[in-house]
């Protein structure tokens, strides 16, 4: 018998520690004090950067991806998962404060933020950089090879309309870029809001259908360094991919103007390691991780002092590091509201669907 009041004893005393453990560990997952969760653009870290993050900091990094700003956003406001670092572009990082779905950024806990260029801090869509700090910049241009040209060149959009390019035109997949390249060919801006421009716009892209080889994402990259196609609207970052794999490729951004954008660091409001989030953006401010970033991603880092630590074939090569007069006949992306984006994506739904 006691035998027995023993065991009972024993087991009574061990689950309340199972259920003891399994509180703190439910609360340790709800707390995540040792871990963040950051969602960013495919292939937009060196995943040697995030092993350093932890092994530095202690804690654990569990590193999600989206393929658009839009997806992002809506992922976030479904509010499944909580992201306590995100990677939205300039326009929505506006529509993401409006909607009160950001942290403010507690400035004490970066220090590194000494490090970006003062050119990039302030801007339209973020004034006071209350929300964002900037993480990689770049343009929207053409990628061609020249080899598989006949003389062709790229000084304008319209050069993209040349018959002589049937079939053998990548767009991406991308409403503002691709829309925003026809309305800059007809000399419209690429925030337009007039609904005439627009239709004019999304008529012309109908009249480009003949050279269209596909309307993709990422897979732009390894068609055109396998020289399976000859010209690209693309990224400037996708574009020095390119180059880096196929030296025949070139870039460029038409005389008519182009997208000048921004991708940011935030914290989401429904972060749960707001100090992690705080660390993270500190650590990929530091200059030599800046600098190893930019150079495994391929984009342009807006950390001034990372500058100075990279090849400068790359910092002066103007493809990708434009000077401030010519960043200045650029336009950056504005938040046309939810309403008038519906617009652009209807727009460009359209023009894909003529394609087929």
């Amino acid at each position: 018998m006691k035998s027995i009041y023993q065991a009972a004893i024993l087991i009574l005393v061990v689950s309340g520690a199972l259920l003891f453990l399994n509180a703190e560990l439910n609360e340790g997952s709800k707390s995540g004090k040792n871990t963040i969760t950051v969602y960013n653009w495919g292939e937009y870290i060196d995943p040697d950067l995030i092993k350093q993050f932890e092994e530095e900091t202690g804690i654990k990094v569990i590193y999600e991806t989206f393929d658009s700003n839009e997806a992002m956003m809506g992922k976030i406001e479904q509010g499944g998962t909580s992201y306590d670092i995100t990677v939205p572009s300039e326009y929505m990082v506006e529509m993401m404060a409006e909607k009160n779905l950001l942290l403010p950024i507690d400035y004490s806990k970066v220090p590194n933020i000494k490090n970006i260029d003062p050119y990039f801090m302030d801007l339209p869509f973020d004034l006071g950089n209350k929300y964002s700090l900037p993480y990689f910049w770049g343009t929207v241009g053409i990628a061609y090879n020249p080899t598989l040209l006949e003389g062709q060149t790229f000084e304008s959009w319209d050069n993209l309309w040349d018959p002589s390019l049937k079939q053998r035109v990548i767009l991406v997949d991308s409403a503002r870029e691709t829309v925003g390249m026809s309305l800059n060919s007809l000399g419209y801006s690429l925030n337009s809001t007039d609904l005439d421009e627009l239709r004019e716009a999304t008529d012309k892209l109908k009249s480009l259908s003949p050279n269209v080889k596909a309307v993709i994402g990422d897979e732009v990259t390894q068609l055109m360094v396998n020289n399976e196609a000859a010209v690209s609207l693309t990224w400037s970052g996708q574009a020095a991919d390119m180059m880096y794999e196929n030296e025949d490729i070139d870039y460029v951004v038409p005389e008519e103007g182009s997208n000048l954008w921004f991708d940011n660091i935030v914290i989401p409001r429904t972060a749960k390691n707001i100090d992690g989030a705080h660390a993270f953006i500190n650590f990929m401010l530091d200059p030599e991780v800046a600098a190893q970033n930019a150079d495994y991603v391929g984009y342009s880092t807006p950390n001034l002092t990372a500058l100075n630590l990279m090849d400068p074939e790359v910092v002066e090569d103007e493809r990708f590091y434009p000077d401030e007069e010519t960043r200045s006949h650029l336009e950056v992306y504005k938040n046309l509201g939810l309403e008038l984006l519906g617009v652009y994506n209807e727009l460009f739904l359209e023009f894909k669907m003529d394609m087929r």
